[in-house]
């Protein structure tokens, strides 16, 4: 296994302070970066996991903070933290900019080959950027299957590749279709990858908290959204040496 360093940052995002997770790749040239943003609960253990890993790949990642350091395991306090989160597309690009300028003052981050990776509200994040005509080489967006100001969807400029179950209800067949005909319309190099049998959040490991009607693990179908999540990657971000 590669070595990695990691840091606890912290950055002011949304009116908070907010606790994001920086990890470096072995080595001391400049590299490829990602963003990795978390589900509505918040950033946990399960991102800082993946920032980890995609840092063993040898990325420079940065899993971002929503919430100033905590974790809402109360499905309750997180619809109405996020609800409101989502339909401000202008304070999604805020969180999403504030982390984005940590990730590229890192002295080790190439600021011209950036990748956004995120789930549920930070996947909708991470689209925003890209409509805000971030200068990304790609999008991933697992379950944040968010449609947005289509006149603004034409300035992603990178490939954008979206997961979600099959049978997530929260990502409903309608919402589904309306995000990739939004893409469409708006020429983006898009692809929806639906995983047969999976709920909401079907990546995430189990919680020992109550969670949100529809929502379950699907081990097999998140180990391969990740293999998915690596692969575009590997096409539009690759490690060059």
């Amino acid at each position: 296994m590669t070595t990695v360093t990691t840091r606890t940052i912290q950055y002011a995002a949304d009116g908070l302070t907010m606790t994001g997770h920086l990890v470096l790749p072995a080595g001391a040239g400049r590299r490829p970066a990602v963003l990795v943003g978390p589900e509505g609960t918040g950033l946990s253990d399960v991102e800082r996991r993946r920032a980890d890993a995609l840092a063993e790949l040898g990325y420079v990642a940065l899993a971002f903070d929503l919430h100033g350091g905590r974790y809402l395991s109360d499905p309750e306090e997180m619809l109405a933290r996020c609800m409101p989160l989502l339909a401000d597309p202008d304070r999604m690009r805020d969180i999403g900019h504030a982390a984005l300028d940590v990730l590229r003052a890192e002295p080790r981050t190439d600021p011209d080959r950036i990748a956004a990776v995120g789930y549920g509200t930070g996947g909708a994040i991470a689209l925003e950027l890209g409509r805000d005509g971030v200068d990304l080489r790609a999008i991933a967006t697992v379950n944040g299957l968010i449609t947005g100001r289509p006149a603004e969807t034409a300035r992603i400029h990178c490939p954008v590749w979206a997961g979600v179950g099959s049978e997530d209800p929260i990502m409903s067949l309608a919402q589904r279709n309306a995000f990739t005909a939004e893409l469409q319309a708006a020429g983006v190099d898009w692809r929806l990858t639906v995983y047969g049998g999976a709920l909401h959040a079907f990546h995430h490991p189990p919680v020992d908290h109550t969670v949100r009607p529809g929502v379950g693990h699907h081990p097999r179908h998140a180990q391969r959204a990740w293999r998915d999540i690596v692969g575009l990657l590997a096409e539009c971000l690759p490690l060059t040496d």
